[in-house]
C-alpha cells in the first residue's frame, strides 16, 4: 500500500508539474504549473474546524509540486511584498519560530541583521531550540518576530504573547497567522481534549491545541501588542487566489508593540 501511495503521490506532482495547460504560479520559485497539491492528497475527514469554516490554509491549493512551499508561505511572502516589509527585513534582527524552508532562505540571502531561527523541536543544526512561552532573549532584542501557524500549537499562548511582546523592540512588528473561525464567538479549548484523534476532530490537526474564534485580535492584543491586520483585497487585490494557490479570506495578522 505505501508503495501505491508513492507512485499515486509522485504521478500527481509530475501531472501538476507538466500538464501543458499551467495557469498558476508558485511566488516563491518561480515556477508554472498546472495545479497546487491539496492537503494530505484531500482526504480530509469531517472535523469541527471544517463545520465552523475555519480560515487557515487553503487545503485544495496546499502545495507547490516544485519547491513543496504551503499556501500560507506563499501569502506570507505576498504580502511582506506588497507591503514594503521585505525591504524593512534587510537590516531588521529577525526571530522566525518554525522557519519555512523558502522563507527562511529568502531571509538569511537578503538580511544583514541577526537573524535567529527557532523551533521547540529543532529539525535542523542552524534551528535553535526556543520555547515561546520562555524565551532566552533580552529584552528588546528585535525589529520582527514570525510565527506563521503557530500559536495553535502552544498550549500557554498568553504567555507565549507576552513573551513575544517582550522581545519586540519598541515600534518592531510581529506577524502571527493562526487559523481561526468567524463563526465561533469566543477561543476554544479544552484540557480534557488530550489524544490525536480529539485534537483533529476539535482542532482540525493532532497537534493543535486550540481553536480560535472571532476573538483572536483582541486575545493577541489583549497582551499590549496593536493590530496592524490586513486583508487580501486590500493588500493583495491584483493576485488572483487560485492562480497564487493562497486563501484570500485570510489575513495578515501583523501587530506591533506601541513605541
Amino acid at each position: 500500500m505505501k508503495i501505491l501511495k508513492k507512485i499515486k503521490n509522485k504521478l500527481a506532482r509530475q501531472f501538476a508539474r507538466f500538464f501543458p495547460k499551467r495557469n498558476r504560479y508558485c511566488v516563491l520559485c518561480d515556477k508554472h504549473l498546472a495545479k497546487f497539491l491539496p492537503y494530505r492528497s484531500g482526504k480530509t475527514c469531517i472535523t469541527l474546524p471544517r463545520v465552523l469554516h475555519v480560515i487557515g490554509s487553503d487545503i485544495a491549493n496546499f502545495s507547490c509540486p516544485w519547491c513543496g512551499s504551503h499556501d500560507r508561505e506563499r501569502h506570507l511572502y505576498l504580502y511582506l511584498k506588497e507591503m514594503g516589509l521585505l525591504e524593512h527585513l534587510k537590516s531588521a534582527d529577525v526571530l522566525h519560530f518554525a522557519p519555512e524552508n523558502k522563507l527562511s532562505t529568502l531571509f538569511q540571502t537578503h538580511t544583514s541583521g541577526r537573524y535567529v531561527k527557532a523551533d521547540l523541536f529543532p529539525t535542523a543544526e542552524d534551528i535553535e531550540k526556543v520555547d515561546m512561552t520562555c524565551m532566552p532573549f533580552k529584552d528588546e532584542s528585535f525589529d520582527f518576530l514570525i510565527a506563521n501557524h503557530v500559536l495553535e500549537h502552544v498550549d500557554e499562548h498568553i504567555k507565549a504573547l507576552s513573551e513575544i511582546k517582550r522581545v519586540l523592540k519598541k515600534g518592531g512588528y510581529c506577524v502571527l497567522q493562526t487559523p481561526y473561525s468567524e463563526k465561533l464567538n469566543t477561543t476554544f479549548s479544552d484540557p480534557g481534549i488530550d489524544d490525536e484523534n480529539g485534537r483533529l476532530f476539535a482542532y482540525g490537526q493532532e497537534d493543535h491545541v486550540r481553536l480560535f474564534g472571532r476573538d483572536v485580535f483582541d486575545v493577541i492584543s489583549s497582551v499590549g501588542l496593536v493590530p496592524l491586520v490586513k486583508q487580501h483585497v486590500e493588500v493583495l487585490s491584483d493576485y488572483e487566489p487560485n492562480r497564487y494557490g493562497v486563501n484570500s479570506e485570510e489575513p495578515l495578522f501583523l501587530f506591533c508593540r506601541p513605541v
